[in-house]
């Protein structure tokens, strides 16, 4: 993912893309929106997104104490900037992941949220800052606690 479909507008729009999952705003965002908008169920919409919030927390302690660097790949520099040098797990699929059950069960539209987070969680191996198993981590921590919480 790292070598196929690159063009210099790709990039910027999947780098503009991404940086919206940044410490995952843009599903907190999107449950806070809801909550404003959803009065009846408005405090189910905001435990929800203080679920993705209370997920992109685990997942930094998690990258602390595993400490995996993120993929170096001669030639091949990351597209972007992260917030630390930690990769394992990517907190961008978890939040997104998370958010997609937790949402979906308030009743937002399920596939749409799915692709939305798979979308998410695939932009970072297309720039070059996490290595496929840290998404499978992330996305598997998020899908579990958005079922379980």
């Amino acid at each position: 993912m790292r070598t196929a479909g690159h063009t210099p507008s790709a990039e910027r729009a999947v780098g503009a893309f991404s940086s919206l999952g940044e410490h995952g705003a843009l599903w907190i965002a999107l449950g806070l929106l809801a909550a404003a908008a959803d009065r009846p169920q408005r405090g189910a919409w905001a435990r929800a997104a203080g679920v993705v919030a209370a997920t992109y927390g685990l997942n930094t302690g998690l990258k602390f104490a595993f400490r995996r660097r993120r993929p170096r790949v001669d030639g091949l520099p990351p597209l972007v900037g992260t917030p630390t040098e930690l990769s394992f797990p990517s907190a961008h699929a978890a939040t997104s992941f998370c958010a997609a059950r937790q949402y979906a069960r308030l009743g937002a539209p399920a596939a749409p949220l799915h692709a939305l987070a798979v979308a998410m969680a695939a932009s970072r191996l297309y720039l070059g800052v996490h290595w496929p198993s840290d998404i499978l981590a992330g996305a598997a921590l998020g899908a579990t606690i958005g079922a379980a919480a």
